[in-house]
């Protein structure tokens, strides 16, 4: 294919939801040795209500209620762009899920204090510390998987050139915002996950899915880049980087 036909191809697929399946074949990413999907699960089961914060298309969610023992009789999620609300909608009504549109990932949530056992996000835009200790039951439970700092910083620095690195900070800096709403930290784990790309369209398609990467991603404005990325790939059969993940677990007393 040529460079015009691994950009168009890139840009033609949809970015709603979180399904990742379109890049088989074409990127891989390693995950963390946890399993959020499972430690999801089993938190499910031990509590009579969750919100899931950032739902994305409702996937991750459904998966881990798909796995609990026992389904929580209150199930609710936030998500703020539209079309992931449509997908997350239909993913969790068959769990009794009732997903609210919210106006960005920074916005209240729109619940009562103390309404929830369970407080999930996986990959969370920005994750609201403050309000999710807020909805939080006594004795409930904070799980997080966040995207950690400098995570894939080999891609996006390949096209953006060297960035200002807090990375070593970070983690003190995730321990301070659990502490400062007054939960109790039970865990933080902290992985570096192996990301390779085997084409130009794979690389575009998660630039576009993934926002957060390069902020101000377009073809136009990275043209000259995206050439010498392809001709990287051409030469080493993949472009490698390296994805950060960071599981956060904390409880309300």
């Amino acid at each position: 294919m040529t460079f015009d036909e691994e950009i168009a191809e890139g840009l033609a697929v949809p970015t709603d939801g979180w399904d990742f399946s379109w890049f088989a074949g074409r990127a891989t990413e390693e995950r963390p040795g946890w399993g959020y999907v499972q430690l999801c699960g089993e938190r499910l089961g031990q509590v009579d209500s969750v919100l899931d914060v950032d739902t994305g298309g409702g996937e991750v969610l459904a998966e881990a209620l798909g796995l609990a023992e026992r389904v929580p009789g209150t199930v609710r999620a936030t998500e703020s762009w539209a079309p992931n609300y449509e997908l997350a909608s239909a993913a969790l009504a068959p769990f009794g899920g009732v997903v609210s549109l919210v106006d960005g990932p920074t916005a209240p949530l729109p619940f009562d204090d103390g309404s929830f056992g369970l407080v999930a996000s996986r990959h969370p835009v920005s994750f609201p510390y403050a309000e999710a200790a807020r909805v939080l039951a006594p004795g409930g439970t904070l799980l997080v998987q966040e995207v950690g700092a400098g995570s894939n910083r080999a891609l996006y620095e390949f096209l953006m050139g060297p960035q200002v690195n807090h990375d070593a900070e970070y983690l003190d800096d995730v321990r301070a915002q659990v502490a400062d709403v007054g939960l109790d930290l039970v865990r933080l784990q902290d992985a570096l996950t192996r990301v390779e790309f085997f084409d130009l369209a794979a690389v575009v398609h998660f630039l576009r899915k993934v926002l957060w990467t390069v902020p101000d991603f377009s073809v136009e404005q990275y043209g000259d880049r995206l050439r010498a990325l392809r001709e990287h790939i051409a030469e080493h059969g993949s472009f490698v980087c390296h994805s950060r993940r960071t599981l956060v677990e904390a409880r309300r007393a």
